[in-house]
């Protein structure tokens, strides 16, 4: 039961539910702080002025964008700002979610108390809007207020039996700070007192002198036995619900069916929807029950592994110990001082590896037990709670959450399957120390041997046909010489860091090809690739320059141009055999400049030709979050979440000036798709720009702005619809970033000082489907303007 109780906290004041109610996202709300959190809004905003407009009272996150996730929070916040009334400063909710405090009290008025001011406070102000703090969801109220929300009486007895359980003595009900225990209850009143809060607020005379007090646990089970109050429509309150409308999935009366609001819905008896939607309820229970089996499995799996992998480090140090110990006598009795620093050196090396990987393990199987252990705690809570709901005898109170639960449980026990229960690690230590070769040359050791190299392989021979780079990935081939009769059991290929620095490993492998991808666009990278075997390492091979797209490029001359087709894509071994003819290969070396994959060549006939660069690549599946759903050789993508997920392209810029476009295939109850550049840690789950590793620009069907680190600013009207063309223009010439829509830019500059290495990135939910389209040059609105600066 302990574990159900984060299900029966409010969001907003992290204490039990009292009066919840039920919003029409399906999510509960303490009355009081449903009142705490309303905001009233302009009266242009008013339901009258939205139905005249012929806009829905429950628009998904409108109203100015009042409601954002706050990742900064672990919360929800609702940032409630028009144009015509300034900002509320908003405050922190003990459960960690950010609220706004009631926009303008109305005026009060001494001396007159009528009926319309005590309901006042629970309708809330006139045009008011409450946002969901669980789902983000805004909806503006109507002359109902408040009470046109219905109770969700079986959560209320869902806490009740919890905290009864819970209490060992009923306590009193009117106590403020640390509530005595209670001595008798009030069977009309429906209230425990102690002694002195009887006295105070129960005094036997008067009206109150007919109650009947009962002691506390007569009155306990006489609670238990009181039939619970029947839900009331909230439409017409004097109505209990008598059907259910299948279409709404909501309980209704018979009036309501009769004024024609559900007339042409379908509408099936409460009792059987009841008992239907328990059955579901229960099987969907099932599963999950099955889940949370596996998952108390699982755990101790993670757990033993991590004994294990004390066990296995404890043995490999010993064994470590025992042969190194071995070989300082062999080298003590060769007298070899210095193959002893050497091995202690390369001992200590083996050593911090071993340690390492030991780290490593643990790390990664202490984090899945925590994330497995916090998500076991969230389902069987979940479990606990709708265990309660089905003990539920009111159909109408249970129908009112039953589908919402419902969907919570099958898409909690879908979470349960995408490799949440597979160990992430293994136990064993994928690190053998062979020390048998190194034994076998100190006992062959003498000085003549130490001269001979004919063991250690030869230099590697770069393969010049088969290496070629693309975009900022680059491809390098070798292969060993043909006369060479020295066994090579690998190879080293290191790579600089494009600016004449020093090399560093980037494969090592029996391979004889590798590809390199994230380079930085338009640099110049230095390659080389030795050989090695038990007996040492090779000499380098000849050094390979390798020129990654998005230039500016050097010029070829003429001579180059007249030979290769105009607006054609050359291959890497044209293109290398004709500049080895007009001398392009370096004399200290090989070079690969420009090595072409898709580019445009703006050639003339008559004079020296220019290779004008452009980027093309799509979207890429290994960083995008698992909702995704990709087509069309991953230049379309759309998503199967009705959360904003984020998926980024295949290449990172740090250089140039970049510009792609996205046209918008689908576009459905107006979402927020967000469009721009983001590092590749960059949050997954979340609109584009809520964390600081993304700058984008969000945008609905009337206006857009730009976000990053979860500041919005820089509101424009003006939006997208189906068909539409989003565009991205990354300048790090001037380090901005500027974006368009229909070929037209799309507000100011959105942000400035942009260093660093990008990813074009996008967010969108099911609502929506784009498509990228890359290797485009740099549009009008731009080159127009940048001419006027210069």
């Amino acid at each position: 039961m302990e574990e159900m109780e984060e299900e029966l906290k409010c969001p907003v004041c992290g204490s039990f539910y009292r009066e919840p109610i039920i919003l029409p996202c399906s999510h509960s709300l303490c009355l009081s702080c449903a009142r705490n959190i309303l905001v009233q809004t302009p009266d242009s905003e008013s339901p009258q002025s939205r139905r005249a407009s012929g806009v829905s009272d429950y628009d998904y996150l409108d109203l100015d964008k009042m409601s954002l996730y706050s990742e900064a929070d672990s919360g929800y916040g609702s940032y409630g700002g028009f144009a015509s009334a300034p900002t509320t400063p908003c405050q922190k909710s003990p459960n960690g979610v950010r609220v706004f405090p009631p926009a303008m009290p109305p005026p009060q008025q001494p001396h007159h108390h009528s009926s319309a001011a005590l309901l006042l406070p629970m309708i809330g102000p006139r045009n008011s809007c409450l946002t969901c703090p669980q789902c983000h969801r805004s909806l503006i109220l109507d002359e109902r207020g408040l009470r046109g929300f219905a109770k969700n009486r079986v959560l209320e007895g869902v806490i009740e039996r919890y905290q009864q359980s819970k209490a060992a003595a009923l306590r009193c009900q009117l106590c403020e700070k640390s509530p005595k225990e209670a001595t008798v209850m009030c069977e009309q009143c429906d209230v425990f007192y102690c002694e002195p809060c009887r006295l105070r607020c129960h005094p036997p005379r008067g009206p109150l002198a007919k109650h009947r007090l009962l002691p506390p646990a007569q009155g306990r089970v006489s609670r238990r036995l009181s039939p619970r109050k029947i839900s009331t429509c909230t439409d017409h309150e004097l109505e209990n619900h008598s059907m259910y409308c299948v279409q709404c999935k909501m309980p209704v009366c018979y009036q309501c069916l009769e004024e024609g609001k559900h007339s042409s819905h379908e509408v099936k008896a409460l009792g059987a929807m009841w008992k239907l939607h328990k059955s579901q309820l229960s099987q969907a229970l099932n599963g999950l029950s099955d889940r949370a089996k596996e998952a108390k499995e699982f755990l101790v799996q993670l757990r033993n592994m991590v004994q294990q992998i004390q066990v296995h480090l404890s043995a490999d140090k010993d064994t470590k110990q025992k042969e190194n110990s071995v070989e300082f006598e062999a080298c003590l009795v060769a007298q070899c001082d210095a193959l002893i620093d050497a091995l202690n050196r390369r001992k200590v090396q083996l050593l911090s590896r071993v340690n390492k990987e030991h780290e490593h393990k643990l790390k990664v199987v202490r984090d899945q037990i925590s994330h497995c252990t916090v998500k076991l705690r969230q389902t069987t809570g979940l479990m606990e709670y709708c265990l309660e709901v089905i003990k539920e005898n009111d159909p109408s109170g249970f129908l009112q959450i039953s589908d919402a639960l419902i969907r919570r449980v099958h898409l909690t026990e879908d979470q349960w399957g995408k490799g949440t229960l597979t160990p992430r690690m293994n136990t064993d230590f994928d690190l053998n120390l062979d020390s048998a070769p190194l034994l076998q040359s100190i006992h062959q050791l003498d000085f003549v041997q130490m001269k001979v190299p004919s063991l250690v392989p030869a230099p590697p021979l770069l393969h010049l046909e088969e290496c070629c780079n693309h975009n900022n990935s680059a491809t390098l081939s070798w292969k060993q010489p043909s006369m060479s009769m020295v066994q090579t059991e690998g190879y080293i290929l290191e790579l600089d860091d494009g600016n004449g620095g020093q090399f560093r490993e980037v494969f090592v492998g029996k391979e004889t090809m590798c590809t390199v991808d994230g380079l930085h666009f338009n640099s110049t990278y230095s390659a080389r690739v030795k050989a090695f075997n038990k007996t040492g390492v090779s000499l380098y091979s000849k050094t390979l320059i390798l020129q990654t797209s998005e230039g500016p490029f050097r010029r070829m001359s003429a001579t180059i141009a007249a030979r290769l087709q105009v607006n054609s894509i050359p291959s890497p071994l044209e293109f290398l055999q004709h500049a080895e003819q007009e001398s392009c290969v370096s004399p200290g070396g090989l070079q690969i400049d420009a090595m072409p994959s898709p580019l445009e060549f703006l050639q003339s006939p008559d004079q020296e030709s220019f290779v004008s660069p452009v980027a093309w690549f799509a979207f890429n599946p290994g960083s995008a979050h698992p909702d995704i759903i990709f087509s069309n050789d991953n230049l379309t993508v759309t998503c199967n979440s009705y959360d904003d997920r984020v998926v980024l392209g295949k290449s990172g810029f740090s250089k140039g000036v970049h510009y792609w476009e996205l046209t918008i295939d689908r576009y459905d109850n107006h979402p927020d798709p967000a469009f721009g550049v983001a590092r590749v840690e960059v949050m997954k789950d979340v609109m584009l720009g809520k964390d600081d590793k993304a700058w984008a620009m969000y945008v609905d069907n009337n206006r857009s702005w730009f976000m990053h680190n979860n500041s919005h600013t820089n509101r424009t009207e003006g939006g997208i619809t189906k068909g539409a063309t989003v565009g991205v223009l990354l300048d790090f010439t001037r380090r901005t970033l500027t974006f368009s829509i229909n070929e037209e830019q799309q507000g100011p500059v959105a942000f400035e000082n942009m260093e660093g290495l990008f990813f074009p990135a996008v967010s969108l939910n099911r609502n929506v489907q784009v498509t990228i389209h890359t290797g485009l040059p740099v549009p009008e609105f731009y080159t127009s303007r940048a001419s006027l600066q210069a």
